[in-house]
């Protein structure tokens, strides 16, 4: 019996019919391509993705610069103490010059030099020595002259010898005429200046003057002295006054 008002549609497959509008979409191609397709891009054919190509990009963030650039501070901090270590030994290599020269220096200063800064010995023995021999050159009587005289000839030396011989003929007649006796001590003597071979010393005397028939008098005196070490000994060189 023939439907009534429309038409019927045999499939010829044995199957359902579709709906045309569902059957389009599923069937239309998209131009997007899939992860499969992007990842496939991105690899070298074995399915590896190629490191040589994604090296210098990693993660699209330049992190390979920074490494670079780490890598480069890293460096350079390891070098500085070499550098300083460096810096620091020519400091004081050139300090150590410095100070060695101007240790020298100080050494070789006429105040350095001076053995009465220095050596007490020395000092002590040349003191002793021209205190001694001013005693007895200027000490004398009126019968003891030529002993005063062989006396100095064993302790001056040069021309405080012949100031001495030139004045003392003089001294030998007062002595006679008026009984004189002199007689020196040295109170006090400094050495201002002594080398190994030569000093200066200042010197201050008390002498007593007695007279026959007169009170003593006492007189102050102050000498300036050069004296020279001669065979171990000190001579007196020249005698001044102040």
């Amino acid at each position: 019996m023939r439907p009534r008002g429309g038409t019927a549609t045999v499939n010829s497959t044995g199957t359902d019919t579709t709906d045309t509008t569902d059957a389009e979409d599923v069937a239309a191609p998209t131009d997007t391509p899939t992860d499969t397709t992007a990842v496939t891009a991105a690899t070298d054919g074995t399915g590896q993705a190629d490191n040589a190509g994604t090296a210098g990009t990693a993660d699209g963030t330049g992190r390979t610069g920074t490494v670079d650039a780490a890598d480069a501070v890293d460096a350079s901090r390891r070098r500085w103490p070499r550098v300083l270590g460096a810096l620091l030994a020519v400091a004081l290599i050139a300090a150590g010059g410095a100070l060695y020269a101007e240790g020298r220096q100080l050494r070789d200063t006429p105040a350095t030099a001076n053995l009465a800064l220095t050596d007490a010995e020395a000092t002590a023995r040349v003191t002793g020595d021209v205190s001694s021999a001013l005693g007895k050159i200027f000490s004398y009587g009126p019968g003891s002259t030529a002993a005063t005289r062989a006396a100095a000839k064993e302790v001056l030396a040069g021309k405080a010898l012949q100031q001495y011989a030139a004045l003392f003929g003089q001294v030998e007649r007062q002595s006679a005429d008026q009984k004189l006796t002199l007689t020196t001590e040295v109170v006090r003597a400094g050495v201002t200046r002594l080398t190994g071979r030569g000093a200066h010393l200042l010197v201050f005397l008390d002498q007593v003057y007695e007279r026959r028939g007169r009170a003593p008098t006492t007189a102050s005196a102050q000498l300036t002295v050069t004296a020279e070490l001669r065979d171990g000994r000190w001579w007196i060189v020249e005698i001044g006054t102040t």
